[in-house]
């Protein structure tokens, strides 16, 4: 079978797993926020943090929640990190440094899990399994209450209550999140990943020397990185480590779990507003900018440039030989589409243009599909704005869901797509212009300009992969990039829900013969049109000096 048979295979299969999975776990999503029970654990953990569940909340209480809950997780993975080397379980490793620690806190509570460190030679068992993989829990249920209050915001009216974060929290984590990872981590179990808490031992010869690895609770921890859109690994290797991605079938499974939920999310929504068609127009969105990108990636890396592409079938570079150009490439194109920073290849050996679309995925806001939660939400607020470019189009005061979108709403959205590229073009921009950071580039020139691009790129959108050329763990690129990781994450969360609480206020508005359709291909095809044109005239000139300048280079 040829390598390119094998891809689309691959690209088939997965498909097909991800339409079986989408009805009932979007319906089961949506019955589970909308519940009035609670079960007898979910009780025990609203009595331990003192949360009354039933109370309603506003969206100014909402966000006052969602602060102080992301505030008390940065605080105490911060604490955790710099006291690990008092602390049982640290396999004999020092306190992390108080900027790395602050890097990796404000890392993994955006849900970014950006990692300037090795993780099997600086973080414990402890620091592991109790802070990182119990964030990539939280902050992914974070994410989802985060667009769940949105979703009301649209499904409800004449009220500004969105719901109980606590109870959104809790939810999230117990009913969704906990029980998949239970069955996805021994499905990576049984596929080779390793799952104890053995400490450093030898594991044989390697160039005339032994070779050392530490044990971890790696499955439980991979199939949560890849659940909750997190991606911080076990080791500097992420999933391309053999102890988290051992076989072919894992690695498609990995991809499987990344994408299930941000998807399966539209069904959720239509489900919640009481239109599943409003949902399909967005799966359909999602699907047709993930598909064309995937078969974009993968046409980019099998392309034949010379005679060491034509023995290895491609672009072999920097990519494992068990995932091959196929597995790797659609892997790629999972985790920027996404905000999930696992990597399965060395992103930095793709090809000049294929790291470009890598780049342009993350700058699409990562909504096609997007994060746990923060895809959908990014989605809806483009939406928005092609409503509002539609009704200026004809004249007519825009509306979406039976909802008129008015100034504070545009305003609102606006804000939204603004505070990322801001953050992004502004600290890429400072980092080349100061004399120290540009010593921090493996490469010099428009690959080396890329690598700051994409450092920043993936921090302030929340995805947490790397170019890997990069040295990030300096006191600037720490320090800047968790400032990125935070303001990425928790700014747009102001706007969203401070549109949602304006939303839910609103009387629903009757459809009329000149309501535009948003649940048609028509409708489907312009918001297409919309993130494309937002995401090309903001970051095009970056773009240019970097991998298209690259691209066309080589």
């Amino acid at each position: 079978m040829s390598p390119v048979t094998a891809g689309v295979l691959q690209l088939l299969a997965l498909t097909a797993a991800l339409a079986l999975a989408y009805r009932p776990l979007g319906d089961y999503m949506a019955k589970a926020y909308s519940s009035e029970k609670h079960y007898r654990p979910e009780k025990w953990i609203y009595k331990a943090i003192g949360a009354n569940p039933t109370a309603e909340m506003r969206w100014p209480a909402y966000l006052r929640g969602v602060l102080a809950f992301s505030a008390v997780s940065v605080l105490f993975l911060y604490l955790l990190q710099r006291l690990q080397g008092i602390l049982p379980g640290s396999l004999g490793f020092s306190s992390i440094d108080p900027d790395q620690a602050f890097n990796t806190a404000a890392s993994f509570v955006a849900n970014t899990n950006w990692q300037s460190y090795a993780g099997e030679q600086a973080m414990g068992h402890v620091v592991q399994t109790g802070g990182l993989a119990v964030q990539n829990f939280v902050s992914a249920a974070v994410g989802m209450a985060v667009a769940v209050a949105l979703v009301r915001g649209f499904a409800r009216s004449r009220t500004g209550e969105l719901g109980n974060f606590w109870a959104d929290l809790v939810r999230g984590t117990v009913r969704i999140l906990l029980p998949i990872s239970v069955i996805g981590a021994i499905v990576l179990v049984a596929c080779g990943a390793i799952q104890n808490f053995a400490g450093i031992h030898e594991v044989g010869q390697f160039l005339g020397g032994t070779q050392q690895w530490n044990g971890g609770a790696v499955a439980s921890q991979e199939v949560i990185k890849e659940l909750g859109t997190n991606g911080g690994g076990y080791f500097n290797a992420n999933s391309a480590h053999p102890f988290e991605n051992p076989t072919p079938f894992s690695n498609l499974f990995e991809i499987f779990l990344i994408l299930v939920i941000p998807f399966a999310m539209t069904r959720t929504f239509g489900r919640m507003v009481g239109s599943l068609r409003q949902g399909y127009a967005i799966l359909a969105t999602m699907a047709v900018i993930w598909l064309a990108f995937t078969t974009l990636m993968m046409w980019t890396e099998f392309a034949h440039h010379g005679p060491a592409f034509d023995i290895t079938g491609g672009a072999m570079e920097g990519k494992e030989t068990r995932f091959g150009i196929g597995g790797s490439a659609i892997f790629s194109i999972a985790t920027t589409l996404t905000s999930t920073g696992a990597v399965n290849s060395f992103h930095s050996s793709f090809t000049g243009l294929g790291g470009g679309i890598q780049l342009l995925g993350m700058q699409l806001g990562e909504i096609a599909p997007g994060g746990v939660g923060s895809g959908l939400y990014g989605m809806l607020i483009m939406a928005i704005i092609a409503v509002f470019i539609a009704g200026l189009m004809v004249g007519r005061t825009p509306e979406y869901l039976g909802k008129k979108i008015g100034t504070r709403e545009i305003k609102l959205a606006a804000c939204y797509i603004l505070i990322t590229p801001a953050l992004v073009l502004c600290f890429t921009a400072a980092a080349m212009a100061l004399p120290t950071p540009p010593h921090s580039m493996l490469n010099p020139g428009a690959h080396g300009f890329s690598e700051v691009l994409y450092a920043y790129t993936s921090g302030a959108n929340n995805n947490g992969s790397a170019f890997a050329g990069l040295n990030a763990d300096t006191q600037w690129f720490n320090s800047t990039i968790g400032i990125a990781m935070l303001m990425g994450r928790f700014l747009p969360m102001v706007f969203v829900l401070a549109l949602a609480g304006s939303l839910a206020e609103q009387k629903p508005v009757p459809e009329t013969a000149g309501t535009l359709r948003t649940d048609k291909p028509l409708y489907a095809g312009l918001l297409v049109g919309t993130i494309l044109i937002i995401t090309g005239l903001t970051y095009f000139p970056a773009l240019a000096l970097g991998p298209l300048a690259e691209g066309l280079a080589s």
